[in-house]
């Protein structure tokens, strides 16, 4: 399957996740939901909000221009929330999985497919959080 397979098929298509991206974590858009697409200089800030948790718990991340309150950051996930959206994203070895959600949308049910496609993609070897024991 494409990565826009995975964007259209395993996170917008669930129905729990209207908006979502991929990206590496070079900086490439590998697949995106219409108009959902990261600005300037938005993943570089998500990505060093997984190597220092506190430049984000301070200054929320951002999505399209939209600052989100981070609710919650470790090395895996950072959750975040603006009213009634918010945003579940996934850092593996080489991508982030980033799924955004809507009013009516319950932020678990977002999350969880989020998770669930990381897990799945690191199960079948493509974007593994930690290195492969053989």
């Amino acid at each position: 399957m494409s990565w826009q397979g995975y964007v259209d098929n395993n996170l917008v298509g669930t129905g729990r996740v209207p908006h979502a991206a991929i990206y590496g974590l070079n900086g490439g858009c590998w697949a995106h939901s219409p108009e959902f697409e990261l600005q300037g200089n938005e993943l570089q800030q998500i990505i060093n909000g997984f190597k220092d948790p506190s430049a984000v718990q301070g200054t929320g991340v951002f999505i399209q221009g939209q600052k989100y309150f981070v609710l919650k950051v470790d090395p895996r996930s950072i959750y975040g929330k603006k009213a009634s959206d918010g945003i579940c994203i996934v850092k593996t070895n080489q991508a982030i999985l980033i799924g955004k959600y809507v009013e009516g949308i319950q932020p678990g049910e977002c999350n969880k497919v989020v998770e669930q496609l990381a897990d799945y993609l690191i199960s079948v070897g493509y974007v593994s959080l930690h290195k492969r024991e053989n």
